[in-house]
């Protein structure tokens, strides 16, 4: 009787890691699950949760902020209020940046800021649940994926269609980034 109390507490202490993990990962996997704003960068897809975004608007030229980064485009008065614009494609390292008649901005309530976000294209909303997502493959330290909360993986039209899913709490407050809190109105 003892060696059955004394395999079920190991197996109980075996156990909680492989629970606490699990738990982990549900939390992570709730996080990534809910609606998708879907927008295109280059070739790619990527999606933010539907409930950071406040509205999506024309690209118009911002006012430039001397000695920015490359990817913090300048500021627009939105109603008021005066909102960084950050373009996401050379945020992201993409090679080429052009602005067309599709270009949006995407302006995204994060905490206590507002911020717009340049974009190629919207293209979808897109519902999804926990068991659509896939975990972020562990890459090289080199790589910063902290602001992607996961993948989707689709097939059609005869090949794999991938989409990103982008944290943008995290991105948007990312020390790169360097936005300081505001105040809402």
């Amino acid at each position: 009787m003892e060696a059955n109390q004394a395999g079920a507490r190991a197996a109980t202490v075996l156990a909680a890691p492989s629970a606490q993990a699990g738990e982990q990962a549900r939390v992570a996997a709730s996080k990534a699950s809910g609606e998708f704003l879907i927008f295109n960068l280059g070739a790619e897809e990527y999606g933010i949760d539907i409930q950071h975004v406040q509205q999506i608007r024309s690209h118009d030229p911002a006012t430039s902020i001397a000695n920015a980064p490359a990817f913090v485009k300048g500021v627009i008065n939105l109603r008021g209020v005066i909102t960084p614009i950050l373009d996401l494609r050379i945020k992201f390292g993409l090679k080429s940046v052009k602005y067309d008649e599709l270009t949006v901005v995407i302006v995204v309530n994060v905490g206590k800021r507002v911020v717009g976000v340049v974009v190629d294209s919207v293209s979808d909303v897109l519902a999804l649940d926990s068991g659509q997502i896939s975990p972020v493959p562990k890459l090289s330290s080199a790589a910063d994926v902290g602001f992607i909360t996961g993948i989707r993986s689709a097939s059609g039209d005869g090949h794999e269609r991938m989409l990103i899913l982008v944290d943008i709490d995290n991105l948007i407050s990312s020390a790169d980034v360097g936005l300081p809190e505001m105040e809402l109105h």
